[in-house]
C-alpha cells in the first residue's frame, strides 16, 4: 500500500493467481480511502473505490477476477478473513488461457479443484439461484472434463481454455451465492498449516458432500451428471457416483487423499473445527447445518 501511495498510482493491475489479485483489489480499494484493512473485513463494510482496477488471472482457479471477494490471512488470529464488497469487482478482467500454459501440474490441479468446488458449492447452496445455477453447472462440466487433461499435458490449449472459462464461471457464482462448508472447513488448513487452498478443498470436498447429501439429493445428482457420471433412477445413487468421480479426479491429479498426508497432526482436528465454526458467512449457506461436532467428525473422516 505504501509503495502504491509513494508512486501516486492512478491505476492498479492484479496479475497472477488468487492471492495477488486479491491484494491488488484491496490496494485499489484502500489507496485513497480513510479506512484501513481492519475496518473492512466482513460483508459490505468497504465504503468505496476510486482507483481503476484490472485483473489478469494466470491460474484457472480462484475466479477472483470476477468476484466481489478478497481473502487475506490475519496472522494475529491465524485465520483467513474476507472482505466482500461490490467495490472489489474489477473494472475489467482479461482472461487469457495462454497465460496459464506454463502453470505447473500441481498448481493446475489445486487451482482447478478450487474452481470446481466454487461451482459445486454454489449449485448446492441455501442461497442457490436459477441464473447462477446455469453458470455453476456449466463450470462443473468444463472443469471436470478437462482438468486431468491439463494436469497431464500443460500445453493443451483447448483444455486450458475450458478450465479458464469454468473458473471464470465459478467466480461469477461467488458474488450472488458464494461457497459453503467445504471452504469454511478448508480455511484452517491453509491458515495454520499453509496447505494450498485448492488442495484443502479437494481433500475435504467428498467428505463434506457426503455429509450434505441427505439434505439435497436432487442437487447432488445434478452435480454428478454435470461431472459426467451416469444417471440412476435413484438420486442418491447418482450423487454417490459423483462423489466417487471427485475422489478419482483428485487421485488422477496427484492430490493427497487425506489430511494426514498433508502433514497435519491428528491433535489439530478439534482446534481446526473450532476455527472453522467462526466462518459463519459460509456455513450459513451450507445446505445442511454444521455443528462443532459435525465439523470435528468431517475432519476425522478426512484424516
Amino acid at each position: 500500500m505504501s509503495a502504491a501511495r509513494d508512486a501516486r498510482a492512478d491505476a492498479v493491475v492484479g496479475l497472477g493467481g488468487g492471492s495477488p489479485m486479491d491484494v491488488a483489489k484491496l490496494v485499489a480499494a484502500l489507496l485513497e480511502a480513510a479506512q484501513d484493512i481492519s475496518q473492512v473485513f466482513g460483508i459490505g463494510k468497504l465504503a468505496a473505490r476510486s482507483t481503476w482496477l484490472a485483473c489478469l488471472p494466470t491460474t484457472a482457479g480462484t475466479g477472483s477476477e470476477m468476484s466481489p471477494n478478497a481473502v487475506l490471512l490475519d496472522e494475529s488470529d491465524v485465520l483467513k478473513k474476507a472482505v466482500i464488497s461490490p467495490h472489489l469487482v474489477p473494472d475489467v478482467a482479461y482472461v487469457d488461457p495462454a497465460l496459464t500454459l506454463s502453470v505447473p501440474a500441481a498448481v493446475t490441479a489445486a487451482t482447478g479443484m478450487d474452481a470446481l468446488t466454487h461451482c459445486i458449492e454454489a449449485y448446492a447452496n441455501r442461497f442457490a439461484h436459477p441464473l447462477v445455477d446455469f453458470y455453476a453447472l456449466e463450470g462443473i462440466r468444463l472443469i471436470a472434463g478437462n482438468l486431468a487433461r491439463a494436469v497431464a499435458q500443460g500445453n493443451d490449449l483447448e483444455a486450458r481454455t475450458a478450465l479458464a472459462l469454468g473458473s471464470m464461471y465459478g467466480g461469477m457464482c461467488l458474488g450472488p451465492v458464494n461457497t459453503a462448508a467445504v471452504h469454511a472447513l478448508s480455511y484452517p488448513l491453509g491458515s495454520e498449516f499453509r496447505v494450498a487452498h485448492g488442495v484443502s478443498n479437494a481433500v475435504l470436498l467428498p467428505h463434506v458432500l457426503e455429509f450434505n447429501l441427505p439434505a439435497a439429493p436432487e442437487r447432488y445428482a445434478q452435480i454428478a451428471v454435470a461431472l459426467g457420471t451416469e444417471r440412476d433412477a435413484d438420486d442418491r445413487i447418482t450423487a454417490q457416483r459423483g462423489l466417487q468421480f471427485l475422489r478419482e479426479l483428485s487421485r488422477k491429479c496427484g492430490i493427497p487423499a487425506s489430511i494426514s498426508l498433508l502433514g497435519i497432526p491428528h491433535s489439530a482436528i478439534e482446534r481446526m473445527a473450532r476455527s472453522a465454526m467462526t466462518v459463519t458467512r459460509l456455513l450459513e449457506r451450507n445446505v445442511r447445518e454444521v455443528t462443532l461436532s459435525d465439523a470435528t467428525d468431517i475432519y476425522r473422516r478426512a484424516y
